[in-house]
């Protein structure tokens, strides 16, 4: 089974449908991941729900990110600047009355799921465990507490990563290790690996074959739909990938 898998959408229509459009070269994909943070920084967010709830395959895990949690209880003390917390409460007042349904009755209550695909055991977190919104996984960190699973997916980030886990275990068979996968496709919709493209990742679970994909999507299109809702730093980032 191949599965796409995208997170930190944020109100990003253009990018959004260029991924979507992207991924049909894979043609037998057969349901998808989402991660978080479809909401907020851009200006389409009740867009982007709208194309969420109409994808062609069912979806496995919808979490929420750190920015559906602060929108839905107002809570913006966590943000690390004045235009954040601006933003959060700018996307709260423009969401229409069917976002809000998808926010609080589709989306997991939460930003983490432990759920079962294609016979692996799976764990989406928008964060991590040590903050299920706020701090991402590192490449770099151990595999403590996520040794039960055979993949775990994140986001949060923005930053695309792969990394497998060797695991000391009692298992004679499998040579006494347990492999973990971790994947961050990172950023549909506000990328900050100095790459401006749509990042998104598919996932076959058969062979463990992994891709990173990158579609190109009109920015300026996307742009011109910023007139001073928020500050102007998330209009221009998307230029650079930043």
């Amino acid at each position: 089974m191949k599965v796409l898998i995208m997170s930190d959408i944020h109100g990003n229509r253009e990018a959004l449908a260029s991924v979507l459009d992207s991924a049909r070269e894979f043609s037998d994909i057969e349901a998808c991941i989402l991660l978080g943070d479809v909401i907020d920084y851009g200006m389409h967010s009740n867009e982007a729900i709208k194309m969420l709830k109409a994808l062609p395959y069912p979806v496995l895990c919808n979490i929420r990110g750190n920015h559906e949690d602060a929108v839905i209880n107002e809570r913006y003390e966590r943000f690390s600047s004045d235009r954040g917390r601006e933003s959060a409460r700018y996307t709260r007042s423009a969401l229409n009355s069917e976002s809000w349904d998808y926010l609080q009755n589709t989306m997991e209550p939460s930003g983490i799921k432990a759920f079962e695909a294609d016979g692996k055991k799976c764990l989406a977190v928008h964060g991590s465990l040590a903050d299920e919104y706020w701090k991402s996984i590192q490449p770099e960190q151990d595999a403590g507490g996520y040794e039960q699973y055979d993949y775990v997916f994140s986001g949060h980030s923005h930053l695309p990563h792969f990394v497998e886990k060797y695991i000391a275990v009692q298992d004679a068979e499998r040579r006494n290790k347990k492999k973990v996968s971790f994947i961050n496709p990172g950023s549909v919709g506000q990328p900050r690996n100095l790459n401006s493209c749509a990042q998104y990742a598919v996932l076959d679970f058969d062979t463990g074959q992994l891709w990173f994909q990158k579609a190109v999507y009109d920015i300026a299109a996307e742009q011109a739909a910023y007139h001073g809702q928020v500050d102007q730093f998330y209009c221009e980032r998307l230029k650079w990938g930043v």
